[in-house]
């Protein structure tokens, strides 16, 4: 059995990035260190480096995602980036979209304890919950899969016009170039690679941006998006 490792100090930056959160980003960690590795979430390993590669490597996208939007995070996993966005941006709605029930137990415990009003866990994979959940402005993921495949799973659920938010390391331009013909044909109309966390964060951490235009999804989607639509609103009237 792995020895478990200690979760260090909380560094300055965190106090700067979480303000007000910080306690609750502390509360965070700590839970992560210790329930999140007994539910086998993150590894061991991980506990030591938990703020640098992990809290505050997340927090940092707050730097991209506008004000006052709706946001899913799709497979959420431990929260990761969708609670350390949600310490530090409160003007955001967000759903945390995860299909394993070990996953969201633990999300939806985090969330009640650190009373993250804004935040709603949904138990699902994002082509079970297309048509069910409303379009989002912005969708969020980190290490979940390959761009291309996440951008099957996530550009649906957005709004027109919205965009795709993936925290990803030094594959990210390799994988947004193999990815392109599989991003047009979703709808994407604009891509770019950006740096978020100068200062707080060494490396920065890198975020794939997909811009979609009016259909999200592209035509592959709009026939089950309608389709979707169609059975929900049939329900509603039962």
């Amino acid at each position: 059995m792995t020895e478990a490792a200690e979760l260090p100090p909380a560094p300055e930056q965190a106090r700067e990035v979480f303000g007000d959160r910080f306690e609750d980003a502390v509360r965070y960690a700590e839970l992560l260190a210790e329930a999140g590795v007994q539910r086998g979430l993150i590894g061991p390993r991980e506990v030591p480096r938990l703020w640098e590669r992990h809290l505050l490597n997340c927090a940092v996208l707050s730097e991209v995602v506008p004000e006052s939007v709706m946001v899913c995070d799709v497979g959420s996993g431990a929260g990761l980036p969708g609670i350390p966005l949600a310490l530090v941006r409160e003007d955001l709605k967000i759903t945390l979209l995860e299909p394993l029930l070990r996953r969201t137990n633990f999300l939806t415990e985090v969330v009640e304890l650190l009373g993250l009003d804004h935040v709603t866990v949904v138990r699902g994979r994002a082509e079970e919950v297309m048509g069910k959940l409303p379009p989002v402005h912005v969708v969020t993921a980190r290490a979940v899969a390959p761009l291309d495949r996440l951008a099957t799973w996530g550009i649906p659920l957005l709004r027109p016009y919205g965009e795709m938010l993936a925290l990803k390391g030094d594959t990210a331009e390799e994988e947004l170039k193999s990815a392109a013909t599989a991003l047009s044909k979703l709808g994407a109309v604009e891509t770019s690679i950006v740096q978020v966390g100068e200062g707080i964060v060494d490396p920065m951490s890198t975020v794939v941006r997909v811009e979609v235009g009016e259909s999200p999804g592209g035509v592959r989607f709009a026939a089950k998006r309608a389709k979707a639509a169609r059975t929900g609103r049939a329900r509603r009237r039962r």
